[in-house]
């Protein structure tokens, strides 16, 4: 049965062009995104794509030392692997599923490839998905200047912009690797914030209690990316805080 678009839940997927995306959908193949799921390994050839539904996706950068930092992060808005759409079928980063999701689609990176060569509106919509993550990238190093308590507000906020409710399945031992500081900081810093009544944390959880809280202490670190994603795709990514 062929794949509709009107029913994808990706949101790269559900709005291009439906020139566009008759050409992926043939391919298309809806799985799902367990915990863990290793999406491209570093340095290995990159034979699929994925587009999630939901769920969350960390791009994670590994060093010579094996040690790993999170450098982006992406679910139903996004794609992985951006370095198909550059040219390329290598990346020195990892992908894998952060937060489980229900269901994601693969395809094979050479059918998207020969799709985004022969379309120019398929072109200049990947790319201008690239350009996002590339704001994304230059908001994770001006945020690398902040306090603990800050970066962890914006990752807790890009998280929630990616989930549905306000419940994020995440433990401290993650997040302090994602973050790249240790867990006894994280955990300082989950303190101070549920303290202010910000989150709430309960055993593998974070709960968001005040987003606008959140939003004003991650400062200039959020909001520059969200704002480019609405631009470039046209529609929004971050979700509005409850009054």
């Amino acid at each position: 049965m062929a794949l509709q678009q009107t029913s994808v839940r990706n949101t790269l997927l559900a709005t291009m062009a439906a020139s566009d995306f008759s050409l992926l959908e043939p391919y298309l193949q809806r799985i799902p995104l367990p915990v863990r799921m290793q999406l491209h390994v570093a340095g290995q050839k990159i034979e699929q794509v994925y587009f999630p539904e939901d769920g969350i996706i960390s791009i994670v950068a590994i060093t010579l030392d094996g040690d790993e930092c999170e450098v982006g992060v992406f679910g139903r808005e996004g794609m992985s692997e951006t370095a198909t759409v550059l040219g390329t079928d290598h990346s020195p980063h990892a992908a894998y599923v952060q937060s489980a999701g229900v269901s994601g689609l693969k395809l094979p990176s050479a059918v998207l490839t020969t799709a985004f060569e022969k379309s120019s509106t398929l072109r200049r919509h990947l790319l201008r998905y690239v350009q996002a993550m590339v704001i994304q990238l230059s908001s994770s190093i001006t945020a690398a200047g902040q306090s603990i308590e800050q970066r962890l507000a914006r990752w807790i906020l890009m998280c929630h912009d990616r989930v549905d409710d306000d419940d994020i399945p995440l433990t401290h031992e993650f997040v302090a690797m994602m973050l790249g500081v240790r867990r006894s900081s994280v955990t300082e810093a989950m303190i101070a914030l549920a303290g202010s009544g910000m989150i709430e944390t309960r055993r593998g959880i974070i709960i968001v209690r005040d987003r606008r809280g959140l939003e004003t202490t991650a400062a200039g670190g959020y909001g520059l990316a969200e704002h480019e994603y609405k631009r470039l795709i046209g529609v929004a990514l971050r979700r509005t805080p409850v009054a």
